[in-house]
């Protein structure tokens, strides 16, 4: 009996996946085990396998279709094996493949967006990232000369960033206009999921925001003698998991009827991809020395940049650190990564002018906002928290032995 490929929930928050790549078509023999397709989840791109030995029969979803967790989206079966073609009655994101002596795709295709057809300019008929888009307009680049490099040929940023631009791009600055208001472009997965959650954070949770600005020469004098693979966001978690073991109500899950205070820390680091924001998770870092930490950050940060990482890695952050140090962000408030009960903001290393006894000294300075949730952590727990990390900060030999 032919056996259904179903949709499967690749992570552990995944309700849909867009199919990016078939890596085995139809006719091809298939074993258990084997990658049948790219999917990209609401984290990251994750291989579907293959559940069954026998013949790839039929694919029901074509590449850059969306489904939802569950659908059918192929067969795999013996050679010349009849099955139902639609999916057993399931709702499938795509009809089968038209008999050869059907019309042309062309006249049948239905529209692929909301986008009025007068809209359609060089950038919206290649499949490219949002922001890429973006970019190709304001700099004149011609979307349909880029090769890209993003899951199944996507053009992403990076391709756009150096591309030639058109001659006639670089005459005007602003933009053509084309007569159209306005683009709708589809929301990603990664961005889908952003959304849910900040709904499921912002609204719910109560927050409150405590900030404190902490000295960095000390800090700065330990980075240049450790060199170049340590950086201050590195010293940062650091700090933060250390003081997190001194402070362990802030190291802790809200659940719906308990509170979960950890014995372990596992800190989620923010880092920005292109379409959105993923925090790859350093666990245990209290235990890691700054070289660990950096090498480990390193590796995690560019993987979640080419959208390659696993579930467990992103995944079981009992607290987290969103650092906006290097795009000149002196102060900001960040949201809290449920159930997590706390995150902290980290801006820019600012040089300021403060006062040491009866003159002026030049110090660089760094203001760190915690935001809490209400439900778990009380004001003075949290102020007593960021005293602890300012005090480590401020005189880091001990964390760095």
């Amino acid at each position: 009996m032919a056996t259904k490929v179903h949709m499967e929930a690749l992570s552990p928050t995944m309700e849909e996946g867009r199919l990016v790549k078939w890596t085995k078509h139809e006719g091809d023999a298939v074993k258990s085990g084997d990658t049948l397709a790219e999917v990209e989840t609401d984290k990251a791109v994750m291989e579907l396998v293959a559940r069954a030995d026998g013949q790839l029969l039929q694919v029901l979803v074509p590449e850059g279709t969306t489904v939802p967790v569950g659908n059918i989206v192929a067969w795999i079966g013996k050679p010349g094996e009849k099955i139902d073609g639609t999916g057993g009655g399931e709702p499938a994101a795509a009809a089968p493949k038209p008999a050869p002596a059907a019309a042309a795709p062309a006249a049948k295709a239905p529209a692929p967006s909301p986008v009025p057809v007068a809209a359609a300019a060089d950038a919206t008929r290649v499949r490219a990232s949002p922001l890429a888009k973006r970019i190709a307009k304001e700099a004149g680049v011609d979307l349909k000369l880029v090769q890209g490099s993003g899951p199944g040929g996507r053009v992403i940023k990076r391709d756009v960033e150096g591309a030639p631009t058109s001659p006639a791009a670089t005459v005007a600055a602003p933009a053509p206009r084309t007569g159209v208001p306005y683009e709708d472009v589809p929301l990603t997965q990664i961005r889908k999921t952003i959304a849910k959650r900040l709904a499921a954070s912002i609204g719910p949770i109560p927050h409150f925001f405590l900030t404190t600005e902490i000295d960095m020469e000390r800090a700065a004098e330990a980075r240049e003698a450790l060199g170049e693979k340590v950086s201050f966001n590195d010293i940062v978690i650091k700090a933060v998991a250390l003081a997190l073991v001194q402070h362990r109500a802030c190291n802790a899950w809200f659940q719906e009827d308990h509170i979960r205070y950890w014995n372990e820390v596992h800190i989620g680091m923010a880092v920005a991809i292109e379409d959105g924001l993923i925090t790859p998770v350093i666990r245990n870092a209290d235990l890691k020395n700054l070289r660990q930490i950096g090498a480990e950050s390193r590796e995690l940060a560019g993987r979640a940049r080419t959208r390659r990482l696993k579930p467990e890695e992103y995944t079981g952050a009992t607290f987290s650190v969103s650092n906006l140090g290097m795009f000149d962000i002196d102060q900001f408030t960040a949201v809290i990564n449920p159930p997590e009960a706390g995150i902290v903001a980290i801006g820019t290393i600012v040089a300021k002018a403060v006062p040491d006894g009866d003159r002026v000294v030049v110090r660089r300075r760094l203001r760190v906002t915690m935001s809490c949730d209400h439900r778990v952590i009380d004001g003075a727990t949290g102020a007593a928290y960021l005293k602890t990390l300012k005090q480590m900060l401020e005189n880091p030999l001990a964390m760095l032995l």
